[in-house]
């Protein structure tokens, strides 16, 4: 299994009702894999994970699995707070046919750098699937170290890291971990192709729900270490990620699906719909933007 290059992180489409839409949940893993999507993750945090009820959850995830046929792995998202969850949340996934876990840093609980060694020891032990670590500190409000992730590598069933940092120093502290059978990926889409360019594997990229095409080649400029090719595919896709930055993810990044017959903009309470105005506006031009480069290219 090859955990690498442009992988998204998917948004759950909702309908009018509130209900899932599995039928645009479909439209958008189609238009994934037709987009050069190397992977995708399912019931992550842009994926609204914890506004899912427990058979919503096992529905979305059967559902992808699916549909994508094995053309592409399958990533859950099975983090939860305690670690008795997320071993049964990961165990259920590998139920459901999923290929890997994507499984976040404990949240809110702050857990020490040895509580964060013993959780993502037992999940690997027992949750039954490969392990990807997942650290996001601004949300979490714990940050898994690279000391520590150098001890959790070698682990078997810990297989890379998501790591949403973009500092330099993160960067090249986690590209010294790199070796074939852990792979460090970027999990911001603002720094990503400096990542990557700097020894990243992939991104696990938010902005790829509404631009696949786009930015499989950005990773593929930036793993294939082409710095031209990198800046052009960056400003190419740089008004669409400003834009995504107006608001909490996945409120942004929804705005978008509409425009692309890929569902209704809503999220859950939470979390609410971006209005009409400016910051809609934006998203709108930097898609069309984006659309008129492809057609001239």
């Amino acid at each position: 299994m090859n955990i690498r290059g442009s992988i998204c992180a998917l948004v759950t489409p909702f309908a009018a009702d509130g209900s899932l839409d599995l039928d645009a949940f479909g439209r958008l893993l189609e238009y994934q894999i037709a987009g050069g999507t190397q992977a995708v993750v399912v019931a992550g945090s842009t994926g609204e994970a914890h506004m899912l009820e427990h058979d919503e959850y096992d529905r979305l995830l059967a559902f992808a699995v699916d549909r994508v046929a094995k053309r592409i792995p399958v990533i859950a998202g099975t983090g939860e707070a305690g670690t008795a969850k997320t071993v049964a949340l990961t165990q259920r996934a590998r139920t459901l046919g999923a290929d890997a876990a994507l499984v976040v840093a404990p949240y809110y609980v702050r857990p020490t750098q040895e509580g964060l060694r013993r959780h993502f020891l037992e999940v690997a032990e027992h949750g039954g699937l490969p392990v990807l670590l997942y650290n996001v500190s601004a949300r979490t409000a714990s940050d898994l170290l690279p000391e520590t992730v150098a001890v959790l590598r070698e682990h078997p069933a810990i297989v890379g890291i998501k790591e949403a940092s973009a500092s330099d120093e993160r960067i090249h502290a986690l590209t010294e971990l790199v070796r074939p059978d852990f792979v460090y990926l970027s999990g911001d889409d603002v720094t990503a192709g400096k990542a990557m360019l700097g020894g990243a594997g992939g991104t696990i990229s938010v902005v790829a729900n509404l631009a696949p095409k786009a930015f499989r080649a950005l990773c593929d400029a930036a793993t294939s270490g082409d710095k031209a090719a990198t800046a052009r595919c960056g400003e190419a896709l740089a008004p669409l990620v400003q834009a995504l930055n107006c608001a909490p993810n996945p409120i942004a990044v929804k705005a978008g699906l509409p425009a692309l017959g890929l569902g209704t903009a809503a999220p859950r309470l939470p979390l609410v719909e971006l209005q009409e105005g400016p910051d809609r506006a934006r998203i709108t031009e930097a898609l069309a933007g984006l659309a008129s480069l492809a057609n001239a290219a």
